[in-house]
């Protein structure tokens, strides 16, 4: 069994599934995810229901509850070999302790973010896994040292970057004609260059990033009329969310000058520079060397207690893997604007400097190599497949 809880997670699983799938063809994989996972072959037994922040979490309660009984009642009717939890922490912990209880194997694969807050759920994770497998590599060593059994396994974006690329017939070098080539099945232009916004894929994230990113994109359309603008849409992304996007650029009347894609990574890999909601798709951008600025805006409740209990200078997992995992870096961080200060303004100005200023460009993309560097040559997907095959034994 496979729990995911958002849409990150839910792309992590469906590699997961491909990759247990290939392995072993015959292979029962039962879930909660989404249309990825579905795909990949997973029966699903509820859909996902992400949310963050505490104001945002409130209004999915109910769903989140009713998912959490399907999950227990799974237990006993499909008796999973292997559980696989897929970070999403407040809803997969009480999950591990009702398969512990049932003596289920417990692979908690994508690891709470445990090194930004509430530290201490690191003795309770122990409690309930046979083991972890973590994404980023500085994680590795705080469970090692809480004896729990744990593996730096890579990261299953990079799984995803080398599957679209080798689409094209290439294998781990991004080259000019590469990007000519996805511009051209995008539908955009190959000889112009393209500006990517993402603002990412939760509803209350669309609501607020998605007007200042149409003003933006309304502002440098002005003053660069050669370039082109795109948007990957999340394929879980609700209809109230698309409705919220398309309003905005109806305002602006900006959907002449806008590709809506289906691909995030393709979108990307066409990418000359972008603007990304914090998350997984600045991860993304970062292993694809695509400069970037990073916004994010919340709830000034949600906001103001996460100042308090979050104890790291960046939310960027780029700028994270930079004071965490890199040395004798330039000390450059990517661009981070949060709350009033993701504006039409302060982008743009940022947006400005990555796209005229060659030396600084070339700073930001030596720091973005630095980023990806512990992740090459790794196979996330295959590798945790390996391990839950060494569980189930």
């Amino acid at each position: 069994m496979i729990v995911s809880g958002e849409s990150s997670g839910e792309l992590y699983g469906a590699l997961l599934a491909n990759a247990l799938k290939t392995g072993n063809p015959c292979i029962s994989i039962i879930g909660v995810g989404g249309e990825r996972m579905e795909a990949s072959g997973v029966t699903l037994i509820s859909r996902i229901a992400g949310s963050f922040g505490i104001i945002e979490a409130v209004k999915t309660y109910g769903e989140i509850k009713r998912t959490f009984k399907k999950v227990v009642s799974a237990f006993k009717s499909f008796d999973p070999q292997v559980l696989v939890l897929i970070d999403y922490p407040d809803f997969n912990m009480k999950v591990a302790g009702e398969a512990k209880k049932l003596g289920i194997k417990v692979l908690y694969y994508v690891s709470p973010q445990v090194w930004a807050w509430r530290k201490g759920r690191v003795k309770t994770i122990g409690t309930m896994v046979d083991k972890m497998a973590v994404i980023l590599p500085f994680e590795d060593e705080i469970y090692k040292n809480a004896g729990i059994p744990c593996e730096f396994v890579g990261h299953p974006i990079m799984d995803e970057i080398n599957e679209v690329i080798q689409e094209f017939g290439v294998h781990d070098l991004i080259t000019d004609d590469l990007k000519a080539k996805v511009k051209q099945e995008l539908g955009l232009l190959p000889d112009k260059p393209v500006i990517t916004l993402m603002p990412g894929s939760r509803t209350h994230e669309i609501k607020k990033l998605i007007p200042v990113m149409v003003d933006v994109m309304a502002e440098m359309h002005r003053l660069y009329p050669d370039r082109q603008f795109a948007i990957p849409v999340a394929p879980n992304l609700d209809r109230n969310a698309l409705s919220v996007m398309s309003n905005e650029l109806k305002k602006k009347n900006m959907h002449h000058a806008l590709r809506i894609t289906h691909h995030a990574i393709k979108t990307l890999l066409a990418s000359d520079v972008a603007v990304i909601a914090s998350g997984t798709s600045a991860l993304q951008a970062a292993f694809l060397g695509v400069p970037m600025t990073v916004i994010y805006k919340l709830s000034p409740l949600t906001y103001l207690i996460g100042r308090l209990i979050v104890k790291i200078r960046h939310i960027s997992l780029v700028n994270v893997l930079l004071d965490k995992s890199v040395r004798d870096d330039s000390g450059l961080r990517i661009k981070e604007l949060l709350q009033d200060r993701a504006d039409k303004d302060n982008i743009i100005e940022e947006l400005t400097k990555i796209m005229e200023n060659t030396r600084y460009r070339g700073e930001i993309a030596a720091q973005l190599n630095r980023v990806r560097d512990p992740f090459l040559n790794k196979r996330a997907s295959l590798r945790v497949a390996e391990i839950i095959e060494e569980l189930g034994a």
